[in-house]
C-alpha cells in the first residue's frame, strides 16, 4: 500500500512540476510566427527558448509517441508482458519450493525459465530499433517546431526578468 501511495504522489508531482507549464494548441500551433530562421545563430536562440517555453507540449509529444511506438510493436507488447508477468506471478505462487513427482522446483528454477524464453523474445522484439526511432522522430519534431517558431513578444521581458 505504501508503494502505491509513494507512486500517486510522484504521479501528482510530476503533472505540477511538467504538466503544468502546457501551452494552449492555439500558441503552440500559430502558423503566423512560423518562419525559416536567418542563420544558425538565430535557429539555436530559438531552440533554446522555445524548448524552455514549450517543454510541457515537448514532453506530451515524447509520451504519446512512445505509446505509438509501442502499440504498433505487437511482440514487444507480448515480451514486456510475459517477462513483468512471469515475474509477477512467480512471487506472488511461487515463495516456496514445489515438489512435482521426485523433482524439487525452485523460484531460482522458475526465474531462469522465464529469462530463457523472455530474453531471447524480447531481443527478437527489438527494443533499441523502437527507442532510436522514439529519439530520433521526437528530435525531428521538437527540433524542427523550436526552429521554426518565432518566439512570442513575451521572450523579450524573459530576458529583462532574468537580468534583475
Amino acid at each position: 500500500m505504501e508503494a502505491v501511495l509513494r507512486v500517486t504522489e510522484a504521479l501528482r508531482s510530476f503533472r505540477e512540476a511538467r504538466l503544468s507549464g502546457l501551452r494552449p494548441p492555439v500558441e503552440f500551433f500559430d502558423f503566423t510566427r512560423i518562419s525559416r530562421p536567418a542563420d544558425m545563430n538565430t535557429a539555436t536562440s530559438r531552440i533554446s527558448y522555445n524548448t524552455r517555453y514549450f517543454s510541457g507540449n515537448y514532453l506530451l509529444i515524447i509520451a504519446l509517441l512512445a505509446v505509438y511506438a509501442v502499440l504498433t510493436n505487437w511482440l514487444l507488447i507480448i515480451s514486456l508482458i510475459f517477462l513483468v508477468g512471469g515475474f509477477i506471478l512467480i512471487n506472488k505462487f511461487a515463495p516456496e519450493a514445489t515438489q512435482l513427482g521426485e523433482h524439487t522446483i525452485t523460484q531460482k528454477h522458475l526465474y531462469t525459465g522465464l529469462f530463457v524464453i523472455g530474453i531471447p523474445m524480447f531481443w527478437i522484439a527489438s527494443p533499441f530499433s523502437t527507442v532510436f526511432w522514439l529519439v530520433g522522430a521526437s528530435g525531428f519534431l521538437i527540433l524542427g517546431h523550436a526552429s521554426l517558431l518565432e518566439p512570442g513578444v513575451e521572450s523579450d521581458y524573459a530576458a529583462i526578468q532574468e537580468n534583475v
